[in-house]
């Protein structure tokens, strides 16, 4: 039996009820799809948060206050909320580490914000004029916070355009106009441009001001929330980390380091540690919907065992007249094989339309790989094979004079 012979026999058995083949591979298909559209929308969502991170800095190292935990210690002070940095420290990051090309000191925290009738709640971050270069912030109009600005206290501030927006109205000419934090009016001269992002720590939804003045007018203290430090290069960032935390533990006079009242993370460890937790999220995800493969394999093997049952007598037929055992077992195997291949093949294109939909509207980023595609489809092709192997040895392995007398 010539393989032209096998392919024409199975094409006519499928075609020999349409119905069946069909729900059979609606199986495969369903579970083909999820699997493609799940993980594109996990591998979506890492690039998403990668790209984020990247947004903020290039080569970042964020010094913050805080006390680690240590010998002996239940309880760590909260990351960040803790006062223990001051712009002393980042004056001397900058002068005696090498490696650094920028430091940015700031102090943040969320104020409520009027103009002219109108209000919004956001981020204000006290900083200086390096910010710019080390958290990568382009102006798109007026200009950004200067050392002059610094050093006279100026009541000045750069708005970022989702703030813009709230405040003054869409695309509106903010430049020179008034705002009040904490009823203190500040001068607008400048407007951020657009990065991107959500949530709380929002690039777009934030109000620059100069450090000085933050810590006068709006925080009361000298104390710094972040230090911002750019290293020369990516290559350079584990060594500008220790010289970091050398020079401030010696400032604080701190002697053992599992008790320093700061952290340091750079940015490449944090890009590490959310790749980590999306790829987690997406091989889950992944799993989830390949449950969906394994109730379709399930599905052709229930049709398969069938198809032997109405087929006993052919078969038998078959055998008499001198087919062999392996005829018989790959013309079975290969309709089970041919079922998954036509029902995975659609099941790649309607993931990837799936995956296009999501992100077409906005949903949620997705991204579609050729590593899923090839997955999905070396699925399902293993899946004809596995579970068309038993229904194709149980057809082979019939008594062709039992077989002529099945009725």
């Amino acid at each position: 039996m010539t393989t032209a012979d096998i392919f024409e026999e199975t094409i006519a058995a499928l075609s020999g009820n349409k119905v069946r083949s069909g729900l059979t591979m609606l199986g495969i298909v369903i579970g083909i799809s999820s699997v493609i559209a799940m993980v594109a929308i996990g591998q979506g969502a890492q690039g998403s948060i990668q790209s984020s991170i990247q947004s903020i800095g290039s080569n970042l190292v964020l010094v913050m206050p805080g006390q680690q935990r240590g010998a002996g210690m239940q309880v760590s002070t909260g990351r960040g909320s803790a006062r223990s940095l001051t712009q002393d420290d980042a004056d001397a990051i900058g002068a005696e580490v090498a490696l650094a090309q920028a430091v940015a000191p700031e102090i943040s925290s969320r104020y409520q914000i009027t103009s002219k009738g109108k209000n919004t709640n956001t981020s204000v971050v006290g900083t200086t004029a390096a910010y710019p270069s080390v958290r990568n912030v382009e102006i798109e109009q007026g200009s950004f916070i200067t050392e002059q600005n610094i050093r006279s206290l100026s009541k000045v501030a750069v708005l970022g355009p989702i703030t813009r927006d709230d405040l003054f109205g869409e695309d509106a000419d903010a430049i020179g106009q008034t705002i009040r934090i904490k009823n203190i009016e500040f001068k607008v001269i400048g407007v951020t441009k657009e990065k991107g992002g959500s949530g709380f720590s929002n690039p777009d939804d934030t109000i620059f001001v100069p450090l000085s003045s933050a810590q006068r007018f709006l925080a009361g203290d000298t104390y710094v929330t972040t230090i911002s430090v750019q290293a020369e290069s990516a290559d350079a960032m584990t060594e500008i980390q220790q010289q970091i935390t050398d020079l401030l533990l010696a400032r604080h006079n701190i002697a053992d380091a599992t008790l320093a009242d700061f952290s340091i993370m750079n940015q490449a460890d944090i890009i590490s540690t959310a790749s980590s937790v999306t790829q987690t999220f997406t091989i889950l995800l992944a799993a989830i919907a390949g449950i969906s493969l394994v109730v379709g394999g399930i599905g052709i093997m229930n049709m398969m065992l069938t198809t032997v049952t109405e087929r006993t007598r052919e078969i038998g037929l078959r055998k008499a007249i001198g087919a062999k055992r392996k005829d018989i077992s790959a013309q079975f195997l290969v309709e089970a094989v041919l079922l998954t291949f036509i029902g995975g093949s659609i099941g790649i294109f309607l993931g990837w339309a799936v995956s296009f939909g999501v992100s077409y509207f906005n949903l949620v980023q997705t991204q579609v790989t050729l590593s899923s595609v090839l997955l999905a489809f070396g699925v399902s092709a293993g899946i004809g094979i596995v579970f068309g192997y038993y229904p194709a040895r149980r057809a082979a392995s019939l008594n062709p004079i039992e077989a002529l007398r099945y009725e």
